[in-house]
């Protein structure tokens, strides 16, 4: 991401949380309506206290666009989450992610240099304007344009089945990045042959294919992967069968597909969440997911029992960099008349990626 978080004087913000906590309620009091602090879910407790607004990354997203009357718009996420949110705002709005060392792996492993070169090998063995590019909206603004500009949509976890269906309507393969986990868990439930979808590796020649398997694929799937869901395996399944056969397991679409084939249920954070809430008094989960929220959703539902699938905690350390004192000194600086790490995307590319996202959106 090549973005440097200054040094916020660690001094002034070495203080217990209490304290950390009472500073940052008074400085939301201060700012009052010019002030729109969001959390994702999978923030940790002392920061998602403190949000006007929870939710998955493109809820966020288009929750600051609809606030038109706020100029500040702190975005407690990670920083493709800040550009979507700043493509779809306005011109008089700054959006600010309080340590611009919050990045997503993910979505770093879809350079746009990369994906532009693939798609230049991938025009040499296909028709390239047969081919629809799909992101997963875990991406760049830079590959969200590039996708923009060639017809392509933006996805979530929760529509990748729905966009993957309408790019296949208007195209004859489908380029998904940067997840092939979710690329291939949309595609296998649309009813896709294993055959017809080929994984593309990265920095190989052809991704690692031949021309002949290029040309027989429907969905060409970049090999980005999740690191927190990238921790749960098939063999956590079989241990939560075998210890508790009525327990019901859901797990994100980010994860493996034995994983996914596994589990009773799979879905967005949103689904999660609303499966969870919904189920009745009693029910007992074993939810692959990222930590906070799997021990939110606990804390929330105590007449339910709600596990990690994992024994091991899956915390999305980028996610975690957004700390109480980082909150703190942005509201401390705005107080002061001064936006610090304000992320901006530059209106060439935000013009193209605000296609891409308005593609996914209408349909």
């Amino acid at each position: 991401m090549g973005l440097h978080q200054v040094d916020i004087g660690s001094d002034a913000y070495q203080q217990p949380g209490e304290v950390l906590a009472e500073r940052i309620g008074a400085r939301k009091k201060e700012l009052g309506n010019k002030l729109l602090v969001l959390c994702h879910h999978y923030q940790q407790e002392a920061v998602y206290r403190f949000a006007d607004m929870t939710g998955d990354s493109l809820k966020l997203a288009k929750h600051a666009a609809a606030c038109t009357d706020k100029p500040y718009i702190v975005f407690c996420g990670v920083h493709f989450m800040a550009e979507s949110a700043d493509i779809l705002t306005g011109d008089s709005q700054a959006v600010i992610l309080p340590d611009l060392r919050a990045g997503c792996p993910m979505a770093d492993m879809a350079q746009v240099e990369e994906v532009s070169w693939a798609w230049k090998e991938l025009g040499q063995v296909s028709d390239a304007s047969r081919i629809i590019p799909v992101t997963y909206v875990n991406s760049s603004a830079a590959i969200k344009a590039f996708v923009g500009e060639r017809n392509g949509s933006v996805c979530t976890s929760s529509n990748a089945e729905r966009v993957l269906t309408w790019a296949l309507e208007r195209g004859e393969k489908v380029f998904f990045f940067p997840d092939e986990h979710l690329g291939r868990n949309s595609a296998v439930a649309l009813g896709i042959k294993p055959e017809e979808i080929v994984l593309w590796k990265r920095g190989e020649h052809l991704g690692g294919n031949s021309g002949e398997t290029i040309r027989r694929a429907k969905v060409i799937l970049w090999n980005g992967y999740c690191t927190v869901h990238m921790q749960f395996s098939a063999a956590h399944v079989r241990m939560w069968r075998e210890k508790d056969p009525a327990v019901k397991i859901i797990v994100h679409p980010e994860c493996r597909h034995e994983v996914v084939a596994g589990a009773d249920r799979y879905g967005s954070t949103e689904n999660i969440i609303r499966a969870v809430t919904d189920s009745p008094a009693g029910s007992r989960w074993a939810i692959g997911t990222e930590i906070n929220l799997v021990k939110r959703l606990a804390r929330q539902n105590p007449d339910k029992e709600i596990h990690s699938l994992s024994p091991f905690q899956c915390l999305c350390s980028t996610m975690y960099r957004i700390k109480p004192k980082y909150l703190l000194w942005v509201l401390d600086n705005l107080v002061e008349g001064e936006v610090k790490n304000q992320v901006t995307v530059d209106p060439g590319t935000a013009k193209l990626a605000r296609i891409a996202l308005d593609r996914m959106l209408a349909i």
